[in-house]
């Protein structure tokens, strides 16, 4: 029988289940950030120069850590806690079969730490990409196939429970955006598993002695049909988070949600084929094949973003301006609440994420100028443009609103939660902005050393690469103290703080007008938002300048005398 219990704040039904999955996701999900960020700051600070950490040895073991704990466990572990919540809880839903989405928890939870296991042990230090011929143990593979069979049961469940609701009838009209926009990332998921199924299971018979050989190429083909297409589920979660969020703070609506349902739509058809640009320098794939995923067809899921990028600052100022804010074309971003870390997260994440992760993309993405920067430390520089200070900092934000409306408990120091998104964005922009850096200097992405130190052959980096360098592992640092205080402040939260019942919701609410902002229901905004159009023409602008000087890179590859 299913028990369900009214949230205060948003008068949403709350299933048991649901909200149970949704604590235990989390949770794990976020001890496996703590655990793959100290390991980050380690490969920084061995990065380094001046301080160089770790050994060869053990900075590739720490990177495989690191690499596979962020990118695949906190994320995934996290995104299925939103597909809980953006279908169970938002659509006022019980949860389809509570036992199989624990089965499929306990599954991931299970790989998860066999891959840890099998890494710690010494013999798979092969790094997130694990190309072959390079071979793990066979725990290894088997850990990461446990881990994708759970995240696609989940997927299931979720899918499962928009048709329970649908039957059920417990919302009107269409799904929420919210819900949509997690429809999305699901969608993306099945496929992003199921390349991972198909590349890592024949990896795991040939680790075991089963299979004799693995061609290099169509390993690297399919697996970042999952390596990168996982970075797609993030974007889809925290796009629909990035609404969510702006909901539940301003009560904002789309500026067409029709529109913003297209640019989802535009992320299902076309967003995968980004993996390509990780291809573009194999001899055994065509122009031709290189040239349509990384132009004609990727460009049309840049537009999705594009939309987004639009819709979602555009919202918030059209809830702030219904609000009073009309002065100039700034007041209403001059009077945001800057103090609620929630909004804070959301907007230095969509800022962070389009100027450092969404141009870089597009950049690498562009077959010509790929060649300049190609497995140098520009291609990690953009992944923490896009998962740390873009996707991360956009959870941290939704956690601030789960930990009061589904743990049931109030910020346990909420002086601490104010500054923390400003500590951690600085410390992830860092490093995104020198990593890239360093990486247009030609730094390379995957050795330990970027003074090739114990190379038969020297190699001339420039001076201001040791800089950057440097500087990269200070604003880890920051992002290291930044992410720590989230953590002790969560966990302290969920342990320790006051416990928030109906008296405590009235008193501080935490949602604005309630659960129909939380749904995304009602009218939709209004389109007079000049200091929107003055920020995307702000990024455009830096979109072509930075655009143009890559070209102007390029032709300096091969000077002609």
């Amino acid at each position: 029988m299913a028990i369900f219990r009214t949230c205060p704040d948003t008068g949403l039904k709350i299933h048991s289940q649901a909200e149970a999955l949704i604590k235990a996701n989390a949770v794990v999900g976020i001890v496996f950030l703590a655990i793959g960020g100290l390991f980050g700051i380690a490969v920084a600070l061995t990065r380094w120069p001046a301080v160089h950490l770790l050994d060869p040895e053990w900075f590739y073991l720490v990177l495989t850590a690191h690499g596979v704990g962020v990118l695949l466990f906190w994320i995934i572990f996290f995104e299925m806690a939103i597909l809980y919540f953006a279908s169970a809880i938002l659509l006022n839903s019980r949860l389809a079969v509570p036992k199989i989405a624990w089965g499929a928890f306990a599954l991931m939870l299970a790989g998860a730490i066999l891959t840890n296991i099998a890494i710690f042990q010494g013999d798979s230090s092969v790094m997130f990409t694990s190309y072959v011929p390079m071979k793990a143990s066979p725990n290894f593979y088997l850990g990461l196939i446990l881990f994708a069979v759970g995240a696609l049961i989940g997927c299931f469940v979720f899918f499962a429970t928009l048709v329970i609701a649908k039957n059920d009838k417990t919302y009107e009209g269409s799904v929420p955006l919210v819900t949509f926009g997690a429809i999305t990332a699901a969608i993306i998921a099945v496929f992003t598993i199921a390349s991972g199924a198909i590349i890592l299971i024949p990896t795991w018979l040939w680790s075991l002695g089963f299979i004799s050989y693995i061609d290099p190429l169509m390993y690297k083909i399919i697996w970042w049909g999952m390596g990168h297409s996982s970075q797609q589920i993030n974007v889809s979660a925290q796009v629909a988070v990035w609404y969510a969020i702006a909901a539940m703070v301003l009560g904002a609506k789309p500026l067409s949600e029709k529109v913003s349902r297209s640019a989802f739509l535009l992320y299902i058809l076309f967003l995968q084929l980004a993996s390509a640009h990780h291809l573009l320098v194999e001899p055994g794939l065509s122009s031709e094949w290189k040239i349509f995923n990384t132009s004609y067809a990727m460009y049309l899921a840049v537009l999705g973003s594009m939309i987004h990028g639009f819709s979602v600052p555009g919202a918030i100022e059209a809830a702030q301006r219904r609000r009073g804010f009309t002065r100039g074309v700034f007041e209403w971003l001059r009077k945001a609440p800057w103090g609620n870390p929630a909004f804070s997260s959301l907007f230095i994440s969509l800022v962070l994420f389009g100027f450092l992760g969404g141009i870089t993309g597009v950049i690498m993405g562009t077959e010509q100028i790929n060649l300049i920067m190609h497995n140098t430390l520009y291609v990690p520089g953009h992944f923490h443009g896009t998962v740390v200070a873009g996707t991360t900092l956009a959870f941290m934000g939704i956690t601030y609103l789960v930990v009061p409306l589904i743990f049931r408990r109030e910020i346990w120091m909420p002086r601490l939660a104010r500054w923390q998104p400003y500590l951690f964005g600085l410390g992830a922009g860092g490093i995104s902005l020198f990593m890239m850096g360093a990486g247009t200097l030609g730094v390379p992405r995957r050795h330990w050393d970027i003074t090739f130190s114990d190379a038969p052959l020297s190699v001339d980096v420039p001076g201001t690469a040791f800089l950057m360098m440097g500087l990269n592992g200070v604003f880890a640092i920051l992002a290291g103290l930044g992410g720590l205080a989230f953590i002790i402040n969560i966990v302290g939260s969920v342990l320790i703080g006051k416990r928030r019942d109906k008296t405590v919701a009235r008193t501080n609410p935490v949602v604005f007008d309630g659960g129909a902002a939380v749904a995304g229901y009602g009218a939709e905004g209004t389109m007079k938002v000049p200091g929107t159009v003055v920020l995307v023409a702000t990024f455009f602008t830096a979109f072509v300048l930075y655009y143009y000087v890559n070209w102007k890179f390029l032709s300096e590859v091969w000077p002609l005398s």
